[in-house]
């Protein structure tokens, strides 16, 4: 094997791939890249076993070959070359040399017999859809996902592919987001659940550009294919809650605030918030939305901001990282807070649509 490749060129699809390699493996060659030298240039895949991703770089190849090389290490190397500088390649026995401008490095390698195979599985249907709205999806939800949750299914994100349309699903048991977006998606629905790390794989390599973005569907697998990048994960086999069942529906006169005012207001209240709950209280008084925190060390915050909204007196309590992740997630000037009563959750739109959805469950304090 034998290829050169400018530095940059070589530079940006290692980056991208080496997030899916584990600095601990059970398999010494899941420390590796494979990297494949053939006719168009270079294809380097990295892999968990779990997900995969696969990066493609134009390069000169004089000899066609495949190897495997310490991932880390390469990248750690043309980080540190100059810029501009061209990577000449060359497979000597069970060693790769590599040679750039006045430097030299002789890389230890593991055949690419020993490398896991992609499972090629047959794929069930494909979508064609945006990039930017696609990535836009996982933006709005992903935060909501749970994190070594024994209710393995609630580690991860339910997508849902409906007739025109796309929605993605997180929750963690104690707050739920929603986002959904017009796709080019017909026949029956589809659901699958994409493991927290093939979705932060795909907030990686996906872009906010307006941009066509191939998504496939198999039995186990979503594989998302954009230019020079395919990326494929296994799926969680498990059954996602009935999430439509515990969103409040929206109240005929909600809560409404200035999203920015409100944001800030929880943010100063925070810091004297309880550090194991992160309580707030919220306060409905006439035209007024007063925020209230203390903590065990008997501090407290009050904050007050102008609301519109037609509650007597209520009083509810809510984590406030999880109002913050929620409002965050808005775009809209001004945000709507639907609440029936202090045991119930709350639901956070944006007063003018509905396509993204936040609920927060309420804490007793």
């Amino acid at each position: 094997m034998k290829f050169s490749i400018p530095r940059e060129t070589l530079l940006a699809p290692i980056a991208q791939v080496v997030n899916v390699v584990e600095r601990r493996q059970t398999l010494p060659v899941l420390a590796n890249f494979l990297i494949e030298a053939v006719d168009e240039g270079l294809r380097i895949t990295g892999t968990d076993m779990e997900v995969e991703v696969v990066a493609r770089a134009p390069a000169e190849v004089a000899q066609a070959g495949s190897i495997t090389v310490p991932a880390r290490k390469l990248v750690d190397i043309c980080r540190a070359l100059p810029e501009g500088v061209q990577i000449n390649a060359q497979l000597n026995d069970d060693k790769l040399a590599l040679h750039a401008g006045r430097s030299r490095f002789t890389l230890s390698t593991l055949p690419a017999t020993e490398f896991p195979s992609s499972d090629q599985a047959e794929s069930e249907v494909s979508y064609e859809m945006n990039q930017g709205r696609f990535r836009w999806l996982l933006e709005k939800t992903a935060f909501a996902m749970a994190q070594q949750d024994v209710r393995h299914y609630l580690n991860g994100l339910l997508m849902e592919f409906r007739e025109g349309q796309l929605r993605a699903v997180a929750t963690d048991g104690h707050r739920l987001a929603l986002a959904e977006t017009d796709a080019d998606i017909s026949g029956e629905m589809r659901s699958v659940i994409v493991p927290r790390k093939g979705v932060m794989e795909l907030t990686r390599i996906l872009e906010d550009i307006d941009e066509p973005l191939k998504v496939t569907l198999g039995q186990g697998f979503l594989r998302v294919d954009r230019e020079r990048v395919v990326m494929t994960t296994k799926l969680i086999d498990g059954r996602f809650p009935d999430y439509e069942a515990v969103i409040p529906l929206t109240s005929e006169k909600p809560l409404q605030a200035d999203r920015g005012e409100l944001t800030q207001a929880l943010q100063r209240a925070a810091i004297l918030s309880n550090e194991k709950y992160r309580g707030v209280r919220l306060e409905m008084l006439p035209d007024t939305l007063r925020i209230v925190a203390h903590n065990p060390q008997q501090e407290e915050a009050t904050e007050e901001i102008e609301a519109e909204h037609e509650f007597d007196q209520l009083k509810v309590g809510f984590n406030v990282n999880y109002l913050l992740d929620a409002l965050g997630a808005m775009s809209g000037e001004k945000v709507a807070i639907s609440l029936k009563d202090a045991n119930s959750s709350c639901l956070v739109t944006d007063t003018d649509t509905e396509a993204v959805r936040q609920v927060v469950m309420p804490l007793k304090l």
